[in-house]
């Protein structure tokens, strides 16, 4: 998915370390054999669960597309729990038939957030059943610095004669996404709705052309923008939460913004594949990982928080206060959580950006 989170980046890396030769094998009794994201499932968190519960975790790394290949050669065999961004579950299952409805009554519903409930709820149901429940969650909005920050609010007011040549974002499909609703628009919305749906990102082009002379560069990798930013060559960008984070740390006076239209979430999921051999182990991991001291450890270590109800408290200090100065209560129920894609949108989306990319 793009406009994911800003760990994703080392995630390309991941696949010099994945480890592959689970297929074949079978999971005994006490084994639980979990495919997730790097972060996920840290040491400490893995030995505590396996202490207190008896069952051994097999980790394996990996990422949506990863996944997806994974639980399509083997039809939804190998492991007992996956966790994929929630826009990649329903047209998977659809295709493939690799996933198993979950049962809710098995989940400690009281530890997660009810907003991500809903919208994994929402966006993870086929047929009257419910595929996926939310696990760890990011958003992309703005990163300004403190000297802008009262005149950059919103994903259009990059293009404000305030930051003229000192903004940067990527033109990628969360640009196109973010100025529509700063624009006043619903993408999302319109998902459904080609003819509408091409009209609204006729008017975020327009928009994204008259902004060319405000860019410093489009960035395309976190460390590109994370550096211009440090230099002060661009003092306002649209990005990842993390990212922007990761630079308040370095420099109190650069923070990360949820717009005031919304910011852009996305949620990673748990699914249970559909030839699962341990659903009970599966079930009992996510009550376990998601209640609250437990799912700090994952935001320690991941850099994203978790759905989880009141983590934040147990987050290490200097995550938690940049994250609470991003995210008020009225900024998280704000977010505007990704829904899954319908087929022929992001072609039309990537004729938008190359004439974006083309115009003068």
């Amino acid at each position: 998915m793009e406009g994911k989170h800003w760990t994703s980046l080392t995630r390309t890396g991941i696949a010099t370390a994945l480890v592959t030769a689970l297929f074949s094998t079978h999971a005994s009794a006490e084994e639980l054999r979990l495919i997730t994201w790097g972060g996920y499932a840290p040491d400490d968190v893995v030995a505590q669960f396996e202490e207190e519960t008896g069952i051994d975790v097999q980790v394996t790394l990996s990422n949506n597309e990863d996944m997806i290949s994974k639980l399509r050669a083997t039809g939804g065999a190998g492991f007992d729990l996956a966790q994929p961004s929630q826009d990649r579950i329903i047209g998977v299952q659809r295709q493939f038939n690799v996933y198993q409805p979950i049962d809710v009554s098995r989940i400690d519903a009281a530890q997660i957030q009810p907003s991500m409930l809903k919208a994994t709820q929402e966006s993870t149901s086929l047929n009257g059943q419910q595929y996926g429940v939310p696990a760890v969650w990011g958003t992309s909005g703005l990163i300004v610095n403190d000297a802008v920050a009262d005149q950059v609010t919103d994903y259009t007011d990059l293009c404000s004669d305030a930051v003229a040549g000192k903004v940067s974002y990527r033109l990628k499909r969360p640009t196109l996404i973010g100025f529509a609703f700063a624009l006043g628009e619903d993408p999302f919305a319109a998902y459904n709705d080609p003819d509408q749906y091409e009209s609204i990102m006729a008017k975020v082009e327009d928009k994204l052309i008259d902004c060319k002379p405000n860019v410093k560069t489009y960035w395309t990798g976190g460390d590109q923008l994370l550096s211009l930013i440090r230099t002060g060559e661009v003092t306002a960008a649209m990005a990842w939460d993390a990212g922007g984070w990761k630079l308040h740390a370095e420099d109190p006076s650069i923070r990360f913004v949820a717009p005031e239209s919304g910011a852009l979430g996305w949620i990673d999921t748990f699914a249970l594949p559909r030839r699962s051999e341990n659903v009970d182990a599966a079930y009992k991991w996510i009550n376990f990982v998601m209640q609250p001291e437990i799912a700090a450890k994952i935001t320690n270590q991941s850099g994203n928080f978790t759905a989880s109800k009141g983590a934040d408290e147990f987050v290490k200090a200097d995550l938690r206060d940049a994250y609470r100065q991003s995210f008020d209560e009225d900024a998280l129920n704000n977010i505007k959580w990704y829904p899954p894609v319908p087929p022929g949108l992001e072609s039309m989306e990537g004729q938008v950006l190359d004439r974006v990319q083309a115009a003068n």
